[in-house]
């Protein structure tokens, strides 16, 4: 996370200046269908075996009386997702085998390549949620100069970062047992998230 933008998160969350409240939150949501895509294993990349990658299209609406990525923060946070970073994707591909991961876009656009060499490249803009299942492979390809992400990780789940074929052995094994998180970091308790993950 640039500088910038660690200070901006510490000052919006002792003073609340350019931060929405919980209804204020609420009422910046809009109701969107979940665009779902399943990927398979390239070798490098496992991604997850039974989940997809959700992505909710223009969910969030970011009115210029708040910071968009405090907004982003805020919604997350409402919905049990934290340990939030400000900052870009990582332009190689790389996944996470033992977290999920949401990523909303606060500003700009960018071409992400997510699923490894077998996956699919979407566009995304300012309003965009991607709800990463473990084991997604995800990759900046391109993005506008003032691109900026707001990651987010359900309560359970260990962070780690996989690159490397050597990597892949032991993520095949952890994917699986990474738990469905209770909420949906969008649409919370009811989210179409929960219907998409399917307890097996």
């Amino acid at each position: 996370m640039s500088i910038l933008q660690t200070t901006k998160k510490a000052v919006e969350q002792v003073t609340g200046i350019a931060r929405p409240g919980r209804r204020e939150v609420a009422d910046l949501l809009r109701p969107r269908k979940p665009n779902e895509f399943r990927f398979s294993d390239d070798g490098l990349v496992p991604n997850h075996p039974f989940w997809p990658l959700v992505v909710y299209r223009g969910a969030v609406t970011l009115p210029e009386d708040f910071d968009p990525a405090a907004v982003i923060e805020a919604l997350f946070e409402a919905n049990g997702w934290g340990d939030s970073w400000r900052n870009g994707i990582y332009g190689y591909v790389h996944y996470h085998s033992r977290i999920h991961e949401v990523l909303g876009v606060a500003r700009g656009t960018a071409k992400v390549r997510f699923g490894g060499s077998k996956g699919r490249t979407l566009s995304l803009k300012a309003g965009d949620v991607a709800v990463l299942p473990a084991g997604t492979g995800h990759q900046r390809l391109s993005a506008s100069d003032d691109f900026l992400v707001v990651g987010a990780y359900p309560p359970s789940g260990t962070y780690d970062l996989c690159t490397t074929a050597a990597d892949h052995a032991k993520a095949v094994v952890t994917i699986p047992r990474v738990g469905r998180p209770r909420k949906d970091p969008v649409y919370g308790s009811n989210g179409p998230l929960l219907a998409a993950w399917k307890r097996d």
